[in-house]
């Protein structure tokens, strides 16, 4: 329909409306070096029906897409799944341009696209399980509260057997490729780990009853459409297995040294212990703070059995770096880690101390008292480190194998 930008077919009845968000790098805190994009699905029934928007400033992209299937006049329904504003961020404007019939989200998502955007418009409310007539197919309504909003749903289109999972399953990746088999496995399996950890990990209850839900309602199941990433039309069971696994937080022999250090005292510390960590068998992941971002470092952690943490002492305090990531840490809620502090000092080190009252207070379960050893480690406090690495590792395998 002259549109220099197409939609892309990802069943017989729906396409991918969505946009393409290159240049982001950063979404709340969250380091995203690869880009995103903000999916959106319209499906050609007899009512022709719109789910989710994207963030405010891809708009024409959307409606580009959408006027390359159909007249955007022409949408019968608008749903939205979830009111966050990469999915919302252009509701209002987007409603004016289609003029819709009907507007639905849940109960709670009614309640927040009022307080987000203080619009006119009637939304109607779908309950949990209601299916709503599209004429030819139906589509059906799943509560999902607080995977990861309030008023999060995801729909079931049981003609093409499409679940539209909203911010479930999703990924943040750009790309010119719209399906998980289009691009390297290891690559969207990475990068939806890192979704996981940085979003969904405290949520990791809900994700659990969400997954049993779905279960019970033995959905056919053959295209997963998420709201940020390449689709899922290959790797369904393999990323539903793998949401069971990261929801469970089973500790692993895999243990991950986070630190930052001043003089390189503290890193030599950390390169000890990372040494007797591997000594037993340990698979071990040294982050210096200097070169990796937080979020990378929690990716790490969600499939990790232990974590420690080293830090210099600067001003009667725990070096900024490491605050920072603990900060972000104790809000994603990682269990079942065995955790420890250790780092160098000179006159007061008081760091390593305040390191540990956080993993304390964020429940993880200690492994001894903080690793100190004054300014330069000689080679014997060297040793020492490295038998500090041991005996997390025997801890760890202990753990793991029962």
């Amino acid at each position: 329909m002259g549109s220099a930008l197409k939609a892309v077919k990802v069943s017989e009845h729906v396409y991918w409306v969505g946009a393409i968000d290159w240049t982001i790098r950063n979404f709340h805190g969250y380091n995203t070096t690869r880009g995103t994009t903000y999916n959106a699905y319209l499906i050609m029934a007899d009512k022709v029906t719109l789910i989710d928007t994207v963030k405010c400033n891809f708009k024409d992209e959307l409606l580009a897409r959408v006027s390359s299937v159909i007249d955007p006049e022409k949408i019968d329904y608008f749903i939205s799944n979830h009111t966050e504003m990469d999915h919302s961020g252009c509701f209002s404007q987007i409603v004016e341009a289609i003029k819709p019939e009907k507007i639905f989200a849940s109960p709670n998502g009614k309640k927040a696209l009022a307080a987000h955007f203080h619009h006119p418009y009637e939304v109607e409310a779908l309950k949990d399980g209601e299916a709503l007539d599209l004429g030819n197919m139906k589509l059906t309504s799943v509560l999902t509260p607080m995977l990861h909003w309030p008023d999060s749903m995801v729909t079931y289109l049981d003609k093409d057997k499409v679940l539209f999972s909203q911010d479930g399953f999703g990924l943040h990746l750009a790309s010119s490729e719209r399906f998980d088999d289009e691009l390297p496995e290891y690559g969207v399996r990475y990068e939806a780990a890192k979704y996981y950890a940085n979003i969904l990990l405290p949520l990791s209850m809900q994700v659990k009853k969400v997954l049993k839900k779905l279960e019970e309602l033995n959905l056919p199941i053959d295209v997963l459409a998420n709201d940020h990433g390449p689709v899922w039309r290959k790797n369904i069971g393999k990323i539903i297995e793998k949401y069971g696994e990261w929801a469970e937080q089973k500790p692993t022999k895999k243990a991950v040294i986070v630190y930052a250090s001043m003089w390189k005292s503290t890193e030599k510390m950390a390169t000890a212990i990372c040494d007797g960590l591997a000594a037993k068998g340990i698979s071990t992941k040294l982050m210096c703070l200097d070169a990796v971002h937080r979020s990378d470092v929690l990716v790490e952690v969600l499939d990790a059995g232990a974590l420690l943490i080293g830090t210099p002492t600067l001003n009667n305090n725990m070096f900024p770096l490491v605050a920072d990531v603990l900060c972000y840490m104790k809000g994603l809620k990682p269990k079942n880690l065995l955790a420890g502090s250790f780092g160098s000092h000179g006159w007061s080190g008081q760091g390593p101390d305040l390191v540990m009252a956080e993993l304390e207070a964020m429940k993880l379960d200690i492994v001894d008292k903080p690793l100190k050893i004054n300014y330069v480690p000689n080679e014997e406090a060297l040793e020492q480190c490295r038998a500090y690495g041991e005996k997390v590792a025997d801890m760890l395998i202990e753990r793991v194998d029962g």
